[in-house]
C-alpha cells in the first residue's frame, strides 16, 4: 500500500508538478453527519488534495479547544466510528482518486474492535491512519496490523523528537510523517518557518517520506510559507472554527455552513499554489 496506494500516488503527482499538497482536516459528523458529509464530498474541488477525517472522540487530549468543541458537536449530534466510516463509503461513491486518511484516538478503535475495524476501514476506502496516543512501542496492537489490512499508518514527529527518538518513529510508518510544527495543541501558536526548514532538512537525512507540516496553519500566507519548505501542508483548527462560527444560535448548521469551509480551503489552496513559483 505505501507504494502503490492512493497516498503514494498523490504525492508523487504533487511532486512531478513542484508543488506541496493541501491536507485538510474537518472532524466527522460536524456539525451533523449531512452537513459534515457535503463538505467532505466538495473538499477536493475546492483545492484539497488529502483529506484528514477526524473520528470523534470524549478526551481529545492531543487538540486544541477548536477541534474539542467540534468533537463535542459531533458526538452530540450523533456520530459514531461506523457512521464516520458510512461517510468514507459515501465519499467514494463520487471519488476515487483523493486519500482520505482518518485521524483520532485509540479507545474508540480499540473498543470497536481492531481486525473489524481495519476490515471495514478498508472495505470504505480508508487509505491512512493517524492515531496520536499510540507510540512506536505499541506497533503490534494496531501499526503492523494496519500495514498488513494495506492501510498507511502515519506517524507524527515533533519539535522534541531527537536523534534518539526519531527512528522509532520513522520505523513502520508509511504515507507521509506528519510533523507538528509547534510544541502544545492543536491550533494554539503559529508555526516557525526558519525552524520547520531546519527541522525538515534534519529529519530527510533519515527518511524518504513525503512531510507535512501541521498545527498553527490558519491563512493563505502561512500556507504558502510552509509549503515553500514542506511536502505538504496541514490545516485543521482554521476549518472547525469556520464550521462553528458559521452556525445558528442553536449550534445548527446553516445555508452558509458549507460555503464557509469551502471558501477558506479555496483560499488556502491558492496559498499553496502560489508557493515555488
Amino acid at each position: 500500500m505505501s507504494e502503490t496506494g492512493r497516498i503514494a500516488a498523490r504525492f508523487a503527482a504533487l511532486k512531478e508538478q513542484n508543488r506541496a499538497a493541501l491536507v485538510t482536516f474537518i472532524t466527522a459528523g460536524d456539525p451533523d453527519f449531512e452537513t459534515s458529509l457535503e463538505i467532505l464530498r466538495r473538499l477536493p474541488q475546492a483545492g484539497a488534495d488529502i483529506i484528514e477525517l477526524g473520528m470523534p472522540f470524549t478526551d481529545p487530549m492531543a487538540d486544541g479547544p477548536a477541534i474539542q468543541l467540534a468533537s463535542q458537536r459531533a458526538l452530540a449530534a450523533g456520530q459514531t466510528l461506523p457512521r464516520t466510516l458510512e461517510m468514507v463509503r459515501r465519499f467514494r461513491e463520487t471519488d476515487a482518486e483523493t486519500p482520505i486518511v482518518l485521524m483520532g484516538y485509540y479507545n474508540p478503535i480499540y473498543v470497536y474492535g481492531n481486525a473489524r475495524f481495519l476490515a471495514e476501514a478498508r472495505e470504505a476506502g480508508v487509505d491512512g491512519l493517524i492515531v496520536v496516543d499510540l507510540p512506536p512501542e505499541e506497533d503490534e496492537e494496531l501499526c503492523l496490523p494496519a500495514l498488513e489490512a494495506g492501510i498507511n499508518f502515519i506517524r507524527l514527529a515533533t519539535p522534541t523528537t531527537d536523534a534518539a527518538r526519531l527512528p522509532k518513529v520513522l520505523n513502520n510508518a508509511s504515507g507521509f510523517l506528519y510533523y507538528v510544527s509547534v510544541t502544545g495543541v492543536t491550533g494554539t501558536r503559529e508555526p516557525d518557518v526558519d525552524a520547520v526548514r531546519d527541522a525538515l532538512a534534519y529529519i530527510r537525512t533519515a527518511t524518504d517520506l513525503p512531510i507535512a507540516v501541521g498545527f498553527g496553519v490558519k491563512t493563505p500566507q502561512q500556507a504558502r510559507a510552509i509549503a515553500e519548505v514542506a511536502d505538504g501542508v496541514v490545516v485543521g483548527s482554521a476549518l472547525v472554527n469556520a464550521v462553528r462560527d458559521s452556525l445558528d444560535d442553536q449550534g445548527r448548521a446553516t445555508d452558509g455552513t458549507v460555503s464557509a469551509v469551502l471558501d477558506l480551503v479555496s483560499a488556502l489552496a491558492e496559498g499553496v499554489r502560489a508557493a515555488r513559483q
